[in-house]
């Protein structure tokens, strides 16, 4: 589990295809703080650490992950949000995120907001998935490449958030444009809810 609130970003090094796995090298500052079999978010995909070699470290995504991520866009150098699991005896700063992406968006348009940037994103609209909790709501959560960020003006099949310097300078959000590909995660109460009113 994590909490949507990123440490940093890490880089990547190096990308190995196998069969249908990619398999992503990286680096970042807390390398040696690794552990194998170890959770950790990227992009807000959780994936397992598979290996540790001096200030690297690997991580595998299978073929479904692909399909739903961002992930197989990933080139040597990109930028990718990384968060450890959260702590139990610690605050929950941003909101539960599963670290498991449920699709991806496109941004369509940035603003300016005297100071911080209004990003508006696009994903594909699905009634069913929507009646199955897949959608947002204004000022509630989702998670936009691992960053726990509240919503405006949503519409079907948009969503907007609001951006402050800070992300923008550490977080890869400093690369997104217009046609920039993001992972969503959708909020895991809302999916909770609309399982129970199906259900009755």
């Amino acid at each position: 589990m994590f909490s949507g609130i990123i440490e940093e970003f890490a880089t990547v090094v190096a990308i190995r295809h196998d069969q249908d796995n990619i398999h992503f090298t990286l680096t970042c500052s807390f390398v040696d703080e690794l552990s194998i079999d170890q959770s950790v978010s990227h992009n807000g995909v959780c994936l397992t650490v598979v290996e540790i070699t001096d200030n690297n470290y690997v991580v595998t995504a299978m073929r479904e992950t692909l399909e739903r991520s961002n992930l197989g866009l990933l080139k040597v150098g990109d930028k990718v949000n990384v968060e450890r699991s959260m702590l139990m005896n610690g605050r929950l700063d941003g909101h539960i995120v599963q670290g498991h992406v449920d699709m991806t968006a496109t941004c369509i348009a940035m603003e300016d907001a005297a100071g911080s940037t209004y990003f508006t994103f696009q994903y594909p609209y699905d009634r069913e998935m929507a009646a199955r909790g897949y959608f947002t709501v204004d000022k509630g959560s989702v998670t936009v490449n691992g960053v726990s960020l509240t919503v405006c003006n949503p519409t079907d099949d948009t969503f907007q958030v609001a951006i402050i310097p800070y992300t923008m300078e550490h977080t890869n959000f400093c690369d997104i444009r217009v046609g920039t590909v993001v992972n969503i995660e959708f909020d895991i109460l809302g999916k909770y809810i609309a399982r129970l009113q199906a259900l009755q």
